[in-house]
């Protein structure tokens, strides 16, 4: 299967739909996956027609983790195991640093490394039906690089009660949890998702790309610094095209007309 039919690409409307196209496989993230994935991030995040990405899969599950056939033909390759952690790694800190907001739609399973896709993304929505783990553990393999993502979107607790007994999370309790933004019907998910991008979409996208990395960068420091560090963004944002565009349009109770700029 080539890259392009391993993630198929759709752009309506400024939102852009990766969907994972091996369901065969579980949708598993082989190194050949992983690699299709930040290829398309690479070319979306100069995209001038996408606004917002949205991370799908076909079939049943969303994303099993890593392809374990594949790992159990590398087990002595100490090399080979680095260079697809280290790959997991690095698609999803492109995710975080997209300049665009990206939405997880989630039908079916995530788990291990899919749980982890699922958690580096800036919202997710999932069907009723959609269930999440970190089963490493179970396997004797513990989802140490899933952690990263998992406990920086839920509580401490939380995040050490799914790596340490690796059972299923349903999609009403991951909505509790923070993992997910919202659960609604199968047959409303596209729907759901579609009408949140749509409004994410409209907004101006040179405000979108300073708040994301602002929201990013800000989390990791100290409430004093964040605070210094986004009242310069601020001041900064203030001087954009849009800024003022916006300020005027709604003081003249009009619809701005965004530059993205």
């Amino acid at each position: 299967m080539t890259a392009e039919e391993m993630i198929t690409v759709a752009t309506d409307s400024g939102i852009t739909t990766l969907t994972l196209n091996q369901p065969e496989n579980r949708n598993s993230l082989s190194m050949a996956m992983l690699q299709a994935l930040s290829d398309r991030l690479s070319a979306l995040a100069e995209d001038p027609e996408t606004r917002v990405i949205v991370l799908a899969a076909s079939g049943r599950v969303f994303c099993a983790g890593h392809d374990l056939k594949e790992i159990r033909s590398q087990l002595d390759s100490h090399e080979f195991q680095l260079e697809l952690f280290n790959l997991c790694s690095k698609v999803m800190q492109q995710i975080v640093n997209l300049p665009k907001p990206v939405i997880a739609r989630v039908a079916g399973v995530a788990t291990a490394a899919g749980c982890q896709l699922v958690a580096s993304c800036d919202l997710a929505v999932a069907a009723d039906t959609a269930r999440f783990a970190t089963p490493g553990v179970n396997i004797g393999l513990f989802c140490s690089t899933p952690m990263v993502a998992l406990s920086r979107n839920v509580s401490r607790k939380h995040a050490m009660e799914m790596l340490l007994t690796g059972e299923m999370v349903g999609a009403i309790k991951a909505e509790r949890l923070g993992l997910v933004n919202q659960v609604v019907d199968e047959q409303v998910l596209d729907e759901t998702v579609n009408r949140l991008a749509a409004t994410i979409a409209g907004k101006s996208g040179h405000t979108l790309k300073i708040g994301k990395e602002a929201f990013y960068r800000q989390l990791e420091m100290g409430l004093a610094d964040a605070y210094d560090y986004t009242s310069e963004v601020m001041a900064k944002n203030m001087q954009a095209a849009d800024a003022q565009e916006g300020i005027c349009a709604f003081l003249d109770k009009r619809k701005p007309e965004w530059k993205d700029e």
